[in-house]
């Protein structure tokens, strides 16, 4: 099948041959004949299969056939609702592309940049509109966006929307459209709640499924390595040593995380640059040109930035941390392969992280393979199976996965020979010893049971100290106080009545001053008050 064969007029496929298309994707051959029809749809692809033509080529076809004004303003016909920005501004080079040789307007309007230039543009009229929730919704409020005249709304990447809180967002600029229009729901994946959420928003629309939800693309060669955390750093400078891989786009979890591996980097010489939330836009954009122009080499994502990164030819996606949502990997590692070409996506999983693997592999219903070539490094020092720190086959290496190698090594020799079972000495200097609730483990056991006792008998052993202490030296110095005080009174009130001289003054005063712990026990209000507060 063919562009042609899909019904698009020829401005469209003029501009389609010029960017070098030639065949339809899956997602194309059925999606674009629906909105041609003027139904509504919902349509679920992987990522990379080209879901922006599909809904941009018909769109630009129904609105340039459509009577444009000749002397008024252009009013907003068409708007794209997307989570991020680098995304808005991937939708927005399409649909130029793509609409080249018509006379459509479109704008593409976003938060973190000022807000001037978008609003004389809206002003001069626009036909097509791509924006993201927090700006529209700013600039609706403004008054400078009217959606009366709109004829099309398109959510792309919805159940990012969701991932990302922007759900009320969503709610509130739905709101405000027209109840007469047409509704195009475009995903990667389809969980439960978008498909509830389509529900109230699209009216019988027909589904494009053309893969099964969050299934990754066939020509991407998956592969992960599982290493303790602090090996991270020595894999990825391995996997780089290879100059054939002439970009590698790396993601974290966090914007901390993406700095400190930029810095690493560049430490050793490989040009880096980080994109994330905390960046402003305009250094986002310059980061994201250098890396399409290969002027750097490692580009370094958090997720937010995930689905506006459409690099042509991009051969190696890594990711340095494991998404802790499986649906997150499937977008991740889809920034390659796309459009049907081969790419390969490799993973560095630390024993915290075995269980976000295991999601991942269960979502996608795919085994991904544990890498070979670890270069230099040792196989990691825990259970993959169970994703805690795995026994050492032999004493005295305890090594905890992410902790120095001194540390692990203390923790794992730290047992003393005879080391006392529980119920044994409690002072906290004897407790260094592995002991796990009354069984006395060998050197370099597992070092959550022997932190958890060593923390647990220090504890209470602290308390112990510090109950003991506290009533020694505070209660039984109250005690010990008043008997004396009380015992001294009584004494020289019968030694002036017999007229001999007090024998206990002496043994009274030390005890009062604190002889403490060997002093003889005294009753009185001091241990009334002692039994009061235990």
């Amino acid at each position: 099948m063919n562009f042609e064969s899909l019904g698009l007029i020829e401005p469209i496929l003029k501009a389609l041959q010029k960017e070098g298309y030639e065949k339809p994707t899956p997602i194309q051959e059925q999606a674009i004949p629906i909105v041609l029809n003027g139904r509504d749809l919902l349509g679920c692809a992987q990522t990379g299969t080209g879901k922006t033509a599909a809904f941009a080529l018909p769109v630009i076809q129904l609105l340039h056939q459509k009577n444009q004004p000749q002397n008024g303003k252009r009013v907003i016909q068409a708007l794209v609702l997307t989570p991020t920005r680098e995304l808005a501004i991937q939708i927005e080079e399409s649909f130029k592309a793509y609409g080249n040789f018509t006379k459509l307007q479109s704008l593409v309007i976003f938060g973190g940049v000022g807000q001037f230039p978008q609003t004389q543009a809206l002003k001069r009229g626009v036909d097509v509109l791509i924006a993201t929730p927090g700006r529209l919704l700013d600039l609706m409020n403004q008054g400078f966006i009217d959606l009366r005249h709109l004829e099309i709304f398109i959510l792309d990447e919805a159940d990012r929307m969701l991932d990302m809180g922007f759900i009320h967002d969503v709610k509130k600029v739905i709101a405000k459209l027209p109840q007469k229009r047409q509704s195009l729901f475009f995903s990667a994946t389809m969980p439960p709640e978008i498909q509830r959420l389509s529900a109230t928003i699209l009216t019988n629309p027909l589904k494009v499924e053309v893969t099964p939800p969050a299934t990754t693309a066939e020509k991407i060669n998956q592969s992960i390595f599982y290493l303790d955390k602090a090996d991270k750093k020595t894999m990825l400078l391995h996997v780089l040593s290879d100059h054939t891989i002439e970009r590698a786009l790396v993601f974290t979890r966090t914007k901390h995380g993406a700095n400190k591996v930029v810095k690493d980097l560049q430490s050793k010489g490989i040009t880096a640059e980080a994109i994330h939330g905390n960046k402003s836009q305009n250094a986002r954009q310059l980061a994201l040109k250098n890396f399409k122009n290969k002027a750097t080499r490692v580009l370094v994502a958090t997720d937010i930035a995930a689905r506006g990164i459409d690099v042509d030819d991009l051969t190696h996606v890594i990711n340095y941390e494991i998404p802790n949502v499986p649906e997150t990997y499937v977008h991740r590692i889809g920034r390659t392969g796309r459009a049907g070409a081969s790419g390969i996506a490799i993973s560095f999983c630390e024993a915290e992280e075995v269980s976000y693997i295991k999601d991942i592999q269960k979502l996608t219903g795919v085994i991904i393979p544990q890498g070979e070539d670890r270069g230099q490094l040792p196989h990691p020092s825990f259970d993959i199976t169970k994703g805690v720190p795995a026994p050492p086959e032999h004493s005295g290496r305890g090594q905890r996965q992410g902790q120095r190698q001194g540390q692990g090594q203390r923790q794992g020799q730290g047992q003393r020979q005879g080391a006392p079972k529980s119920g044994g000495d409690r002072r906290p200097g004897n407790n260094r010893g592995a002991e796990s609730r009354g069984t006395a483990n060998r050197a370099g056991d597992n070092r959550n049971g022997e932190n958890r006792n060593n923390e647990t008998r220090n504890s209470d052993n602290r308390r112990n100290d510090n109950r003991n202490s506290a009533g020694r030296s505070g209660d039984n110095r109250r005690s010990d106080n008043r008997s004396s005080n009380s015992r001294s009174a009584d004494n020289r009130r019968n030694n002036e009545r017999s007229g001999n001289k007090p024998k206990g003054e002496q043994a009274n005063t030390s005890t009062a001053a604190g002889q403490g712990e060997n002093a003889p026990k005294q009753k009185g209000w001091g241990s009334f008050f002692k039994r009061f507060r235990s």
